[in-house]
């Protein structure tokens, strides 16, 4: 049995993997991303597919193709010239090592950490360098220490208007 990438409707993914774990027995793999997103202002932690619209699936082509093919919001396996590709185990189980504990739910490590460099990219200081005091994940704001005049000025920012130096 080897892995193989399906391609799903749009957001169907995680009843894909439902449907072809539990009617077909066959095992699934669907890796998720969590990350901080502002939503309408609000910024919230999401879990979303890593691969949209694609899951992996093993299975062994001559038993379940069909069954798998035709599965409700399936689309095809995904396919390089004549027939389905097979994806590497290395690749399942490197997706699984980054996870780790978590299973399928990955997760980046903070692009901005506490004395990081940052330029000021949006608003009345754009220009500006400062450097990142606090930044919590679940916060949209930052404190940063502006660096103006050979004085450094205590401030908070959103992280929007930030950009790594």
């Amino acid at each position: 049995m080897n892995w193989y990438c399906l391609h799903t409707k749009p957001k169907r993914e995680a009843a894909v993997a439902e449907y072809c774990g539990t009617s077909l027995g066959l095992e699934t793999y669907l890796p998720r991303l969590q990350q901080h997103r502002t939503i309408r202002r609000v910024r919230r932690l999401v879990t979303s597919p890593l691969f949209p619209r694609y899951l992996f699936c093993r299975l062994e082509l001559g038993t379940h193709y069909r069954a798998v093919r035709y599965a409700p919001d399936a689309l095809d396996l995904v396919h390089l010239g004549s027939g389905p590709a097979p994806v590497p185990d290395t690749l399942i189980g490197d997706l699984r090592a980054w996870a780790g504990d978590k299973g399928d739910v990955l997760q980046l490590p903070s692009p901005l950490r506490p004395g990081d460099t940052v330029e000021i990219t949006d608003g009345p200081m754009r220009g500006l360098s400062a450097v990142i005091l606090r930044a919590e994940e679940e916060k949209d704001r930052v404190a940063i220490l502006l660096s103006v005049l050979q004085t450094g000025i205590p401030a908070t920012i959103s992280r929007t208007q930030l950009r790594k130096v």
